[in-house]
């Protein structure tokens, strides 16, 4: 189930990759017009998404390996929003110094942070359960 879901989001972004940034600048900065998005991003979003598609078709090492880097991004998000929206920003916007973060979006960070966790222990445990 988590491995369909996974590979649904990856098909998703691999096609819309305008539409996720565009949901993304939406919910999670405050002034979207101000920032320009590098050039690299949105290519780096289909590729991502092919990836993760390819990776959820099959369960093996390669989605094992996925999950628990979906987990340990979790941890890191969880723990540290600050840091990640400092990172995010430098990385992905041309001008990092224009992006003001919606004060919500802090919240939402460590929530999806906790979901990523979540489905990355729920994925260890169904591996492991089944030796």
């Amino acid at each position: 189930m988590i491995r369909t879901l996974v590979g649904v989001l990856g098909a998703i972004s691999a096609l819309f990759p305008d539409k996720i940034v565009g949901i993304f600048e939406k919910l999670a900065i405050a002034n979207p017009s101000e920032g320009t998005v590098r050039g690299w991003v949105r290519p780096a979003i289909r590729s991502e998404g092919v990836l993760i598609a390819a990776i959820s078709l099959r369960n093996g090492r390669a989605y094992a390996w996925l999950m628990n880097l979906t987990g340990a991004f979790g941890t890191i998000v969880l723990l540290f929003p600050d840091l990640y929206q400092r990172f995010a920003t430098a990385f992905l916007y041309e001008r990092p110094e224009s992006i003001e973060w919606n004060e919500r979006f802090n919240s939402a960070v460590r929530a999806i942070g906790a979901l990523y966790v979540f489905l990355a222990a729920k994925t260890y445990r169904e591996r492991h359960n089944e030796t």
